[in-house]
């Protein structure tokens, strides 16, 4: 069973770590933290503490791996040897007799101090290229793990590397890679403009969509401005206008969208021929209002945490995502105009990101309304 402990030094809590031993008890792993954070170029390594019972090891050895795995299929349609699924070890090591050389990080010294001789620090890294933890929901009907990728840090007790690792004396916790919005955000606000004509009348129907920024936080209101001159003969009977999250299955070529948040209104219409309108809306994209929704991209979930609406993958200056694995998320906003039977639909489609704030970075006053300043704070906390 997997602990968050509070491990004290000179009466006062040091600093929390998480705890899993494994079922006969003989190997302990110690973590500072299970989410590993990607900075464009470089991801913070994965540092811990093993625990070994001496009498149990004698001449055995411990070691280590991460490994992440795929999931791009359900195991129902599995059969004949054919898998939907990929696994790839991301780092392996020998944690004791040491392999790895003598340097520890602050938090492993400050275990090491704690636990003991006993305890043996490990240290892995991973390539700058491993995708993002990414879980698609699961159908009413699905059965099995759900799709999308996960990380495993994977610790036993064995002869060689070779040798199966045996379950009693092996224990396995899943940890994630994640990004957070960079610190600084641009001022940019992304806009479109898009006409449209109509056969045999004169005149166009113009619609320019405007949003206040191009980065949002998780839990906070995206806020459109829509402003449309009808200067065509077709009347406008109402708008539509949703945040449609868009996902890109590398292993497979695939991509698919799903619908996040929306609102149809006829408020302010119809507009009538030679009329305008300048409007707002107001949409709040969060996970809670799409648990039905099957293929929906979470953050990656750990054990029964709540899980979030995937964040937009980012990519390193200069990459155009030809090389990217994994699940590649983004998102737009799309607001359509209804013109009629005759008249059909007028579309415009706004890229923004959705984010985490990186923990304790966020700018509280960023947020004006005082419900999402409070959101803001627990975030931070």
């Amino acid at each position: 069973m997997l602990e968050l402990l509070g491990l004290s030094v000179f009466g006062t809590v040091a600093l929390k770590v998480f705890k899993k031993s494994s079922p006969n008890g003989k190997l302990t792993v110690y973590l500072g933290k299970r989410d590993f954070v990607d900075h464009l170029g470089q991801i913070d390594p994965i540092d811990g503490v093993v625990v070994v019972d001496t009498d149990y090891l004698q001449s055995k050895k411990v070691f280590g791996l991460v490994n992440t795995i795929f999931r791009y299929g359900r195991e129902s349609d599995e059969t004949m040897g054919l898998k939907f699924s990929k696994e790839m070890c991301l780092g392996f090591g020998q944690i004791h007799p040491s392999k790895q050389g003598t340097a520890v990080t602050p938090l492993q010294e400050k275990l090491i101090k704690k636990l003991g001789a006993n305890a043996y620090p490990f240290f892995f890294e991973l390539p700058s290229t491993s995708p993002t933890s990414v879980t698609l929901q699961p159908g009413s009907s699905d059965t099995g793990k759900p799709l999308g990728v996960e990380y495993d840090l994977k610790t036993w007790i064995g002869d060689s590397k070779e040798e199966k690792p045996h379950k009693r004396s092996s224990v396995s916790m899943a940890i994630r890679k994640v990004q957070y919005a960079p610190v600084e955000k641009g001022s940019r606000q992304p806009s479109a403009i898009v006409s449209k004509g109509f056969a045999l009348t004169k005149g166009k129907i113009n619609l320019e969509v405007t949003l206040d920024k191009d980065l949002y936080y998780h839990g906070e209101r995206v806020t459109a401005d829509v402003r449309v001159s009808n200067n065509s003969r077709k009347t406008v009977k109402c708008f539509k206008v949703g945040i449609i999250q868009h996902c890109e299955v590398t292993v497979v070529n695939a991509q698919f969208s799903r619908e996040v948040a929306s609102l149809q209104t006829k408020e302010g219409c119809p507009i009538t021929p030679g009329a305008s309108l300048n409007k707002q809306f107001f949409l709040t994209p969060v996970a809670g209002d799409n648990k039905k929704k099957e293929g929906v991209a979470l953050d990656g979930r750990i054990r029964d945490e709540d899980a979030n609406l995937a964040s937009s993958t980012l990519l390193p200056p200069g990459d155009n995502g030809n090389n990217a694995y994994g699940i590649i998320v983004s998102y737009t906003l799309r607001v359509r105009l209804n013109c009629g039977y005759l008249g059909g639909e007028i579309e415009a489609d706004l890229p923004f990101k959705l984010l985490h704030p990186a923990p304790g970075k966020i700018p509280l006053n960023y947020f004006p309304d005082p419900e999402i300043r409070k959101f803001a704070e627990i975030l931070c906390e």
